[in-house]
């Protein structure tokens, strides 16, 4: 028999109303003081001059969303602790993305990521960077949408469709009108919200099962307590491997390349700003994945005798925690709106980031670069604002999407993996192989999204059987002997036809094995190896042609530790300044000036051309060390000066 779920009480919807309009009132603020959006540098890049706390919040808040609120505690539920090993992988991915990635952004002082990319190999490739990552948001997004819908319908009744278009519409207002200055003090005041609703959680549901260290017991007899799973098998779902070297692929992917996440380290003046907010989310990170983690335990220690989803309280795992909140929280009016508010605060945050930089990307990358070279500053600052509302709009209608992708963690983290992990191959083969030309850069991102898509979309077809530890519904109220009956047969007829499942795959299906966890990984291998080879073939670019403000030293960057001498072998024959070269720090470039300062290609003498379609197109772009800049949308100049932090 289903248990009875309390329902939204008048104070939960006031404190989740609130949550709403203090968000919505931020961008309505922003909008109408300050330069009042009225360039793309403010609407879209806050004047670079935001400072670090409300950009670390940012960060954080951008991809740690709902679906982490909901998908971590159902994770650690149904299969256990083991998840809770990603949190190492946090600790590799902030230095490379501080020391690898994000120095080489912040010097060129670009609007996109992608824009990189024509610096580097061509107009092309920008191209398809740039669309493959507008793709990769627009479906993220509608996840992080339609997650915290599903749990609103469950702890209210109200449709999830309903509650789609009503936060949905509230997000793309604020983004739209308040920019990226909205954005980012929205996030900030939404991660508080994260934070707070869990805290309310954590302590109530510490307090019904007599302590946490009784919880933990209770998980540990249950089989939910596993950490350290050393299997190499990268067929198996999670072990130490897979979350620690492939987490960190997955989670390099967001911090390293990712548009939303470089879009906003760069709103700070200074290179050593941008670098502190990404290790304050260190701690963030992994004070969030062990919060969830830990509700995951209370919610098992609380249901360890009668499993909601078997006994038919839920119809999704992704509903455990707002079915656990309801039964603790509700006899607290508020409490409910609480955490109802923490979990769209987590949605709005990551939809208002998504929303922001697809207007960047398109304006930058797909407006400027092909079709109106010439937009003016007031007509450009229009477009983006109506680009955000209409990817905003095409987010509503593509969640049904979301709805058929099953656990809402890994449909995301697999999103990511397929098409994060192609992008950065991309930009791996940019910064760290001088020799990798733009034909061996296209084909590597196409062959590495064929194969991630090929793996991804198998394992969603042919779907790998993922046993779950074990449940039980021996404490289930029932009316009489036939619930049981007809429960106990329901289960015993999943087992049977798991069996018969198991028997009858294709032989192909042992592909598709692969975990989820290594798709960004794999991905990656791909497009530098396809990327290397196809170099090889059409003739590699000579490393000393090659900007050096473009590739980024390694050795002299991470292994500070090695003699000088090898390090200059390190560098694959690309010339550097060595007065810019410090060992562990970057040289950065700064711009003496407040207006625009993105840096204008320029051709560069070369002796090899692209042939596009039959014809041949301009050399690979560069920049001059000392130049000034001639936008059609700007009339100042800016020259590029050297400063380096240490």
């Amino acid at each position: 028999m289903a248990r009875e779920i309390a329902q939204f009480s008048v104070a939960d919807y006031i404190v989740f109303g609130l949550t709403l309009v203090i968000s919505a009132s931020i961008g309505f603020f922003h909008a109408c003081t300050g330069g009042k959006q009225r360039t793309t540098k403010e609407f879209l890049m806050a004047n670079r001059q935001m400072h670090v706390l409300p950009v670390a919040c940012s960060l954080l808040a951008s991809f740690m969303s709902a679906i982490t609120l909901l998908g971590t505690p159902a994770e650690i539920y149904n299969y256990g602790t083991q998840y809770w090993m990603i949190g190492i992988s946090y600790f590799l991915v902030v230095p490379c993305a501080n020391y690898i990635f994000l120095p080489i952004f912040f010097r060129l002082k670009v609007t996109s990521a992608y824009e990189y990319l024509e610096l580097r190999f061509s107009k092309v490739v920008r191209l398809a960077g740039a669309v493959t990552f507008m793709v990769q948001m627009i479906l993220y997004m509608a996840i992080v949408l339609y997650a915290p819908s599903l749990a609103l319908n469950a702890v209210t009744g109200l449709s999830v469709w309903v509650s789609v278009f009503s936060v949905g519409l509230v997000c793309i207002i604020y983004t739209s009108l308040g920019g990226m200055k909205a954005v980012m003090w929205t996030d900030t005041f939404q991660i508080c919200m994260m934070f707070a609703g869990l805290l309310a959680v954590l302590i109530q549901g510490s307090i019904s099962v007599g302590g946490f260290g009784r919880a933990w017991e209770i998980a540990t007899e249950g089989e939910r307590v596993e950490f350290f799973n050393f299997d190499p098998n990268p067929g198996v779902r999670h072990t130490f491997w897979s979350l620690t070297l492939g987490g960190w692929m997955t989670w390099l992917a967001i911090y390293g390349v990712n548009q939303a996440m470089v879009q906003r380290s760069l709103t700070v003046p200074h290179l050593r700003q941008a670098q502190l907010a990404m290790w304050i989310n260190v701690p963030g990170l992994f004070a969030l994945l062990s919060l969830t983690s830990m509700a995951g335990i209370l919610i098992y220690a609380h249901y360890k005798d009668c499993d909601p989803l078997t006994n038919g309280d839920i119809i999704a795992s992704d509903q455990l925690l707002p079915l656990f909140v309801m039964e603790l929280l509700a006899f607290i009016p508020g409490l409910p709106g609480l955490f109802v508010a923490c979990l769209f605060s987590g949605a709005l945050s990551t939809v208002s980031s998504g929303l922001n930089s697809l207007a960047a990307v398109t304006l930058q990358d797909i407006i400027r670069s092909w079709i109106v070279k010439d937009l003016s500053e007031a007509r450009a600052t229009l477009a983006s604002k109506i680009i955000s509302f209409s990817f905003g709009l095409l987010m509503i209608a593509l969640t049904f999407v979301a709805a058929q992708l099953g656990g809402i963690l890994q449909a995301a983290l697999a999103l990511f993996g397929m098409i994060g992990g192609p992008l950065l191959g991309l930009f791996t083969l940019g910064v760290l192989f001088p020799c990798a030309n733009w034909i061996g850069a296209i084909v590597g991102l196409f062959s590495g999204l064929i194969m991630a898509f090929w793996v991804g979309i198998g394992a969603q077809i042919i779907k790998p059987i993922i046993p779950r530890a074990p449940i039980s519904i021996a404490g289930c109220p029932v009316d009489n002997s036939t619930n049981i009956t007809t429960t106990l047969m329901g289960m015993i007829t999943n087992v049977t036809t798991e069996s018969s499942i198991l028997e009858e795959r294709p032989p192909i299906a042992a592909m598709y094995t692969l975990s989820y966890m290594w798709y960004s990984g794999f991905a990656v291998m791909v497009v530098v190896f396809v990327g290397l080879v196809v170099s090889a073939i059409t003739g590699f670019t000579k490393p000393d042609e090659v900007d050096s403000k473009l590739i980024c030293p390694l050795f002299d960057s991470l292994f500070c530790c090695l003699p000088a001498s090898w390090r200059r072998k390190f560098r694959c024959g690309v010339k550097y300044d060595e007065d810019t070269i410090i060992p562990c720090c970057v040289h950065t470039d700064i711009f003496d000036t407040v207006e625009d300062s993105s840096l204008k290609p320029v051709p560069s003498v070369s002796k090899d051309f692209d042939t596009i379609n039959g014809s041949v197109s301009a050399p690979p772009p560069s920049y001059t060390e000392s130049t000034d800049i001639d936008r059609a949308s700007e009339t100042s100049s800016a020259k590029v000066t050297y400063e380096t932090y240490m």
